[in-house]
């Protein structure tokens, strides 16, 4: 811990020549290097500590000033060495200032009584009306906000979940305010019950209230013009710009709130971008993105989605064009799996989009269109599955992740084809097939449900989805083989059905294991149910042969694998893989023909067409 001394005789003279005042001189301790002479106008009340003041602050490109405090009012504040504080036009009460900061033209700062700094609240997600499901704190990652929500009704765990991160809170939380080193703070009126770390930028916000802002050297945090922010966290690589206004919100690291977004007890986590719209109660999982003033998120769930505007709900006309964001690659929560939703008509869209996406059949037909005509909606099965959106969503999504090494806390995994999505894939193989052998082959048109399959539609859906099934197998025994457990997995874990929890892929069972272990009082830290998310991803590619290796045994029919039958595998992985990409080819062409796409453009993505071969071996 650093030491301090008293002032000098002499150096309250010069304080006092440089109209400083203090309640009391002996209460205001500096660093053994501490200089008066850059102190002007400055009123000390309570307890102080100062450190030294040597070095230039830039303040702007190219312009220096003498770090120092001037015309600025202190109670109960530590300030740390080098900082330029300066401009206070109301008061710094109760805070902990650190090194290299530069605090300017700002109103007030202050910690008052049972400040929270936003930690602790918990907020309802989903259902706008309902009762709290998600405490909100700095470590809350993507997995434990879908844990909390997914196991609501569990009144036990829910119980033992919220005492962990309050016994957590009770040790971690900080007596007063703490503004970390090298933070900027201009031109910004009120900030109260705030913790903001270092290298944070704050410039023109208008209101900052029982906030933590987790920014850091490597990931700092951008928090701009007009913001009001409310019971909130922000992590690492932020930005909140524009005058957004947000309330009981928890955004995770590298998103973008901008252009007078307004928010209200939602959460965004990692890489998602929203601006000019709103959300309430919304769940926006990984890569979220909102555009439109007409944008409303209210009590759903997304991940890897765009919401367009009126029925561009993926922005599926821009495929090979820089502009496209993707397609609901996750979907949303009522749909999980993987859905492209083209409504060919508007009015009938609002109706049968509720219907299918809360159909509890729906989700086992992953990849797939729906397309209304008037009153009827059609499914076109597995289409998605050979577009050029979905080729262009598998590479990009793992460039888009701007998070720092050292700031990924929601863990998300990127595997297009996973034991979760080709675990639909095989339930929507048999729906197929059960619609065939019912209807037989001499018909036009298949009903499901209340839905419409055309013939030649459910024969592609049933050609895609083997397509897939044969890519995921060889690319599953390639990298096992590679990985060195390509035999019999020593373990049952991972064989039964699996589930995405909010970008983790996971057994089902681990998800219920860990339940159990926080219900029975084995685990007995917030951290630790962190850790084992860590260590469930950590494991990953051993649960995923588990579960393949017998996926593999039961399509090929085979007792077990040996090298006869893994030639065999690998071959139909090449013919699989070259014949999607034919089908993208395709697809290219006729979006080509179109006249929507540049030359340039079309040639380059017929380019990256052509080395998919490099990746076969």
């Amino acid at each position: 811990m650093r030491e301090y001394r008293q002032l000098t005789a002499e150096e309250i003279r010069i304080l006092d020549n440089n109209v400083c005042w203090a309640e009391d001189w002996s209460r205001v301790m500096v660093a053994e290097g501490f200089k008066p002479y850059n102190f002007h106008r400055v009123m000390f009340y309570g307890d102080i500590r100062l450190g030294e003041f040597n070095k230039q602050v830039e303040v702007a490109k190219g312009f220096f000033k003498h770090s120092g405090i001037n015309d600025a009012t202190l109670r109960n504040v530590n300030v740390g060495d080098d900082c330029l504080i300066e401009k206070v036009g109301n008061y710094i009460n109760n805070y902990t200032i650190g090194n290299d900061c530069y605090i300017s033209n700002i109103c007030t700062l202050e910690t008052t009584d049972d400040a929270t700094y936003g930690e602790g609240s918990i907020i309802s997600v989903l259902n706008e009306m309902g009762d709290g499901n998600v405490t909100i704190f700095r470590e809350l990652n993507s997995q434990l906000a879908k844990f909390m929500v997914k196991y609501s009704q569990d009144k036990r765990l829910r119980k033992m979940l919220m005492q962990l991160i309050e016994d957590e809170l009770r040790i971690s939380r900080p007596e007063r305010g703490v503004i970390g080193n090298n933070v900027k703070i201009i031109n910004a009126k009120d900030i109260t019950n705030t913790i903001i770390k270092g290298d944070c930028e704050i410039s023109g916000a208008a209101r900052l209230s029982e906030c933590t802002v987790m920014s850091s050297m490597d990931a700092p945090v951008f928090i701009g013009t007009g913001v009001i922010c409310e019971n909130s966290i922000i992590c690492d690589g932020c930005s909140i710009n524009n005058s957004v206004k947000m309330q009981d919100c928890f955004v995770g690291e590298a998103c973008q709130i901008t252009n007078g977004f307004t928010a209200e007890t939602s959460l965004f986590f990692a890489n998602s971008f929203m601006a000019n719209g709103e959300a309430c109660a919304a769940f926006c999982g990984p890569f979220c993105a909102s555009h439109h003033k007409s944008s409303l998120l209210i009590g759903g769930e997304f991940s890897f989605y765009n919401a367009g505007s009126n029925t561009n709900f993926s922005n599926h006309a821009y495929k090979m064009g820089p502009l496209h964001w993707g397609t609901l690659e996750r979907g949303t929560k009522t749909a999980s799996g993987a859905y492209v939703l083209m409504p060919a008509t508007i009015g009938a869209f609002s109706v049968c989009f509720g219907k299918l996406m809360n159909h509890p059949d729906m989700r086992n037909l992953p990849f797939s269109y729906l397309m209304a005509y008037g009153e009827t909606m059609y499914i076109v099965p597995g289409r998605n599955i050979t577009t050029v959106g979905l080729y262009r969503d598998i590479k990009k999504w793992p460039k888009r992740d701007k998070r720092s090494k050292q700031s990924k806390k929601s863990i998300i995994n990127f595997d297009w084809l996973s034991p979760f999505t080709v675990g639909e894939i095989i339930e929507g193989i048999k729906i197929l097939k059960a619609l065939r052998d019912a209807s037989g082959d001499n018909v036009t048109t298949y009903n499901f449900h209340e839905y419409v399959i055309n013939a030649s539609s459910l024969r592609k859906g049933l050609k895609y989805y083997d397509i897939a099934l044969r890519i995921y197998m060889g690319a599953v025994l390639k990298r096992a083989q590679k990985e060195g457990f390509f035999g019999k997995p020593t373990s049952d874990v991972g064989k039964g059905p699996w589930v995405d929890l909010s970008g983790l892929l996971m057994p089902e069972s681990e998800e219920r294991r860990l339940a159990d272990d926080i219900k029975s009082g084995a685990i007995d830290r917030i951290g630790q149910v962190l850790d084992r998310f860590e260590e469930i991803n950590n494991h990953y590619r051993d649960y995923r042969w588990a579960w393949s290796y017998q996926l593999i045994l039961d399509y090929y029919h085979l007792e077990e694998l040996d090298e006869q039958a893994c030639e065999r595998i690998r071959e139909d992985y090449i013919r699989a893989r070259r014949a999607w990409i034919a089908e993208i080819r395709k697809d290219a062409e006729k979006e080509f023909s179109m006249g929507d796409v540049e030359q340039e453009v079309y040639d380059d993505f017929l380019s990256k067409l052509d080395h998919e071969i490099d990746y076969e071996n």
